[in-house]
């Protein structure tokens, strides 16, 4: 089974301006069910995050709804950091509630109903904390990366590996835009506060646990029977290349033969079937297959065989009509 680290960005939500500050009674128990000693509401600084959504991100790739609601569960208790990097000095908040929610007024890039999993998370107040809590009012600390893995990740146009199928990311199929849909995952393990470049695709990592997949013929055969529009990576273009030699070779041989295997059916044709044309044995044989033509063969042979038997070098002349007087053998 393949798993799959990923790592994600989202936006610290705007209710960050809105809804971050002070705890409320009911966030004070959640907060204070991972502390040591109980911390009174001015001690502690709250705020909410959107972790992911099921919207196409700028890998081509988004969550499912139901990996937004294990993703949920998952979540909570973890440790936000800083870039990743997995370091007692760099756990900064923690999540302590998480809910999925709907966003009626909006759609995803599919038209489908648009799904975030938001998150509240806390900080305690202290001096070392003092500038992130300011950096996060300010705006300047405002974008987050989730670090999880997953168990598949299938094409969102046939179900299949996305690895696997013939369909690319970020393509038109019919009317429906091709991604890569994350599922069933099993793991929340952080969430990062990243700073993310203009660049579409900075901030975003991930690494296979398995390894490299091998590049398999058979996978890029199944590609073409699908008969669509498919693309092939360099290594698979040098594989489907290789593949194509070695099949002329091949064919090329077996043309020759079953060149030399049918004229050997034709001349054993003559010997054991002289009744029936060469121009006909030529028309039948072509319909056959190779198996066929072996069957033909060793058919005639054997035939062949059986009509000309050996005669020996001496031989009883007693029966014969040209008898030798004073003489039983003939040389």
């Amino acid at each position: 089974m393949s798993k799959i680290k990923i790592a994600k960005e989202a936006a610290i939500s705007a209710e960050v301006y809105e809804n971050s500050g002070l705890p409320d009674d009911r966030e004070l128990d959640l907060i204070n069910g991972y502390t040591r000693r109980k911390l009174s509401a001015d001690e502690v600084y709250v705020f909410s995050v959107v972790l992911c959504d099921n919207d196409i991100d700028r890998d081509g790739e988004r969550f499912t709804v139901e990996a937004l609601f294990e993703l949920e569960k998952l979540f909570v208790g973890k440790t936000g950091i800083f870039d990743h990097n997995p370091s007692a000095k760099n756990q900064t908040a923690r999540i302590f509630y998480c809910e999925v929610e709907s966003v009626s007024e909006r759609k995803t890039a599919t038209g489908d109903d648009y799904f975030r999993l938001k998150a509240r998370a806390y900080l305690p107040k202290t001096e070392g904390n003092r500038e992130i809590i300011t950096a996060i009012d300010s705006g300047i600390v405002k974008e987050v990366s989730v670090g999880c893995s997953v168990e598949q990740v299938l094409c969102s146009i046939c179900g299949e590996k996305i690895s696997e199928c013939p369909h690319a990311k970020g393509e038109i199929y019919g009317s429906k835009l091709c991604c890569a849909e994350l599922s069933r995952p099993y793991d929340a393990y952080e969430w990062s506060f990243v700073a993310v470049p203009a660049q579409r695709s900075a901030g975003v990592t991930k690494s296979m646990k398995s390894e490299e997949r091998k590049i398999n013929m058979e996978e890029i055969i199944k590609k073409l029977e699908l008969k669509s529009e498919i693309k092939l990576s360099p290594q698979e273009c040098t594989k489907l290349a290789s593949y194509i030699d070695g099949l002329k070779q091949s064919a090329k041989d077996g043309v020759y033969y079953r060149d030399s295997l049918t004229a050997e059916v034709l001349r054993l044709s003559a010997v054991v079937q002289p009744d029936i044309s060469r121009d006909t044995m030529e028309c039948v044989a072509k319909s056959m297959t190779v198996a066929q033509l072996n069957e033909f063969k060793t058919a005639f042979e054997k035939k062949r065989n059986e009509a000309i038997k050996p005669v020996p070098q001496l031989y009883n002349s007693k029966n014969s009509e040209n008898t030798v007087s004073n003489g039983q053998f003939k040389i």
